[in-house]
């Protein structure tokens, strides 16, 4: 009777909503149950919602105080410590009675608002016991004034708490691992339960603005989320009042479904714009004005974008004037300043108004999940930009994967100086904050060494996501001092050289984070985290992700890589067939994407690069098609023979060499004859030969004229 009535009590309050029951039954008699702990409300939830009469093994220091004993009198209780062997060997002969037990692997309740450390006795106890392993996700309890997360998340009387309950799985570690490697192995696999679990239960079949909207309930609409150099910061309420406005200025000019180009820098005003796009059903296609303007008049005929948005202050500031006037005479350019001049009193005080209400009047069911969310663009094999086309779906499945292994909060700062062209400076430097409660300050660019370190520590950044090629700058110039008061530096884009590695160590005291992936992964495949890194790896796959290593001739111990998951792209859109999108596929199937890296993966799953099966190199982590530069040679001195190839460089990755037959070529001729074309587009040096190296097929010898060109350049 008195499980009734908390039960109707609870569900009065905070609207509990309890689903999986069918998993539950299931999961069989002897049952270990693991759940999220994020409040002291946890205990009571499962014991009133939960079918049964459960065991509850809980901390023996905790189920001593004295508030808790009238609730944890409604179940049975296994005292333990999860750190102290014969405890955990009391728990698996418990177990071995046939008994549902919960336990809450953190062993503690979670001060970080996510996952916390995940004690392998737990996975050890599954692995002996043979017990089902029973995965539960408490939501939305964490809210509660019964959480620890008092000045971290915005506290609430009686926010809505639901238990979701999956299917049951099991741990078995193999034969001949014995002892503390066989611990350790089954901590490893529950922790992967628990993240999955995370990540399963997290919401992200919607869109990018509905997720903002849900942000903005959690955190607050007075909640500051972005600011940049205009020193304007705006809340919840201001920006969403704002992409509004703009978005009932473009209601009028474009249409649903319709691709429009963006040539904007990193600024509170480029999300404004990205987000007013989307309201609609717009798609952001994002320009990356570093190609100059041929590469992106090819995006935009690739993506059929006819409008182009941009502000004459960025043009003129930038010195862009000669592109803004070639992408003029092609497609119709915008500008914010008119926008911002055509939007009346009363059209802003409609779209405060909208603002307020947008949960009432925006259409959920009107925009798929799966509808294209942006634009983003790669180096096609050929030179010529491929469209990418990321979903909403893709975009906040692979920021919640991110969030199921590393935690952030509202009390989180982030410095973005990577472009929205990117997708890390795109999904990771401006969607997960602004879907996170985080602050970001929007800085134009990486390039400024000695001002970027001054940013950090002037705004008190927490979080920074960056190059190797930035790092390393950074490094040099900084004071030991800026980077104060950083939780996560994460390194993608490019391989982390261990000297920047060691210099962030030395120096500030920080431990990068390396990560891994590509536009079409949204771009997240995999990283290192706080509690799961191994130095030279790009750490383990996100939950969720499946991969298959491709054999490769004369390679024993890596493979091509092959990935699917939530996070895979749409598609592609490409020049020989302009907006038509060709959906990824590769040699395992429809929706499975082909990296065409070379990778090795460990018994605990973390990733090496080996190497790359693409013709690309990577300058200061833009992909530069060494097949373009080749054309490029090819347009300016069509007589002769040439091969670009790449080579390691200390400060920017790689470097980009030609070797041509062409007789005193320079880089500077190769500029002149080719105009609009951006000058990391362009080799760094070029080799004059009087033969290029060929196969006996009549094809280029690349690995000859790569030793070639390593030999030159030593001597």
């Amino acid at each position: 009777m008195l499980k009734k009535i908390l039960r109707w009590l609870l569900i009065l309050l905070y609207r509990v909503e309890i689903t999986g029951l069918d998993n539950y039954e299931k999961a069989g008699k002897r049952v270990l149950i693991i759940a999220n702990h994020t409040s002291f409300l946890d205990p009571l939830l499962l014991g009133v919602f939960l079918p049964d009469d459960i065991t509850f093994a809980i901390n023996t220091q905790v189920s001593r105080r004295w508030w808790l004993k009238p609730f944890l009198g409604l179940s049975r209780v296994f005292p333990m410590d999860p750190t102290h062997p014969l405890s955990l060997k009391d728990l698996i002969h418990h177990l071995q009675d046939n008994i549902k037990t919960v336990i809450f692997p953190e062993g503690r309740i979670t001060v970080t608002g996510g996952l916390m450390k995940i004690y392998d006795g737990t996975g050890w106890v599954a692995d002996k016991s043979e017990a089902a392993v029973l995965p539960v996700r408490i939501k939305g309890a964490q809210y509660t004034h019964f959480s620890k997360l008092h000045r971290i998340l915005r506290l609430r009387i009686f926010p809505k708490i639901s238990i979701h309950i999956l299917p049951p799985t099991r741990i078995s570690a193999p034969a001949n691992l014995k002892g503390k490697t066989r611990r350790t192995y089954c901590g490893h696999l529950l922790a992967d339960i628990m993240t999955n679990m995370m990540f399963a239960t997290s919401t992200y079949r919607q869109t990018i603005f509905e997720s903002l909207l849900q942000a903005r309930e959690i955190h607050g609409g007075k909640h500051t989320i972005i600011d940049d150099l205009d020193a304007i910061p705006l809340n919840y309420n201001s920006l969403i009042m704002r992409a509004i406005a703009i978005a009932n200025e473009l209601k009028d000019i474009t249409a649903a479904g319709e691709n429009v180009g963006v040539f904007l820098p990193n600024s509170t005003k480029t999300v404004i714009v990205i987000l007013g796009l989307q309201v609609y059903g717009c798609v952001p296609a994002m320009l990356n004005y570093s190609t100059g303007s041929s590469g992106m008049l090819s995006a935009c005929k690739t993506a059929l974008v006819r409008t182009v948005l941009t502000s004459r202050r960025f043009i003129e500031k930038g010195k862009l004037n000669d592109e803004a006037e070639l992408l003029r005479q092609h497609v119709k350019l915008v500008y914010l300043e008119d926008l911002a001049e055509s939007i009346s009193r009363p059209a802003k005080l409609k779209a405060m108004l909208q603002g307020i209400t947008a949960r009432l009047w925006y259409q959920h069911d009107r925009f798929s999940p799966d509808s294209p969310a942006v634009v983003l663009f790669t180096s096609g094999s050929e030179g010529t930009p491929k469209g990418v086309v990321l979903s909403h779906a893709n975009i906040l499945g692979n920021l919640k994967q991110l969030e199921a292994r590393i935690s952030f909060n509202g009390r989180d700062v982030i410095l973005n100086f990577l472009p929205m062209f990117h997708s890390f400076g795109f999904t990771v430097g401006t969607i997960l904050p602004i879907i996170s409660g985080m602050k970001t300050f929007f800085y134009p660019t990486p390039l400024h060494y000695t001002v970027i370190p001054e940013i950090a520590y002037e705004i008190d950044a927490t979080i920074m996501f960056g190059t190797n090629t930035f790092y390393a700058a950074y490094a040099k110039k900084a004071h030991p001092y800026d980077f104060y008061n950083m939780r996560y530096v994460v390194a993608g884009a490019e391989k982390l050289q261990e000297s920047t590695r060691q210099i962030w160590s030395d120096k500030f005291g920080i431990r990068i984070l390396e990560g891994y992936g590509a536009t079409e992964t949204s771009p997240i495949t995999s990283v290192n985290t706080p509690i799961y890194y191994k130095a030279g790896t790009v750490g383990r796959f996100m939950p969720y992700m499946e991969h298959k290593l491709e054999p490769v001739p004369g390679i024993n111990d890596a493979g091509q890589l092959h990935v699917s998951g939530p996070n895979i792209m749409l598609g592609y859109l490409l020049a020989d067939n302009p907006g038509k999108l060709v959906p990824p596929e590769s040699i395992y199937g429809k929706g499975w994407y082909d990296t065409g890296d070379i990778v090795y993966v460990d018994d605990e799953g973390f990733i090496s690069i080996r190497g790359r099966s693409k013709r690309f190199a990577k300058v200061s982590g833009e992909m530069i098609s060494l097949t373009a530069v080749e054309q490029l040679a090819a347009n300016a001195w069509p007589s002769a023979y040439h091969a670009a190839i790449s080579l390691p460089d200390a400060k920017k990755g790689e470097q980009v060499i030609l070797v041509t037959t062409q007789k005193q070529a320079t880089v500077n001729d190769l500029a002149t004859a080719s105009p609009g074309v951006a000058p990391i587009s362009l080799p760094k040096k070029i080799l004059i030969v009087d033969a290029i190296p060929v196969m006996a097929t009549g094809k280029v010898n690349y690995p000859a004229v790569t030793a070639l060109a390593s030999d030159r350049l030593l001597k």
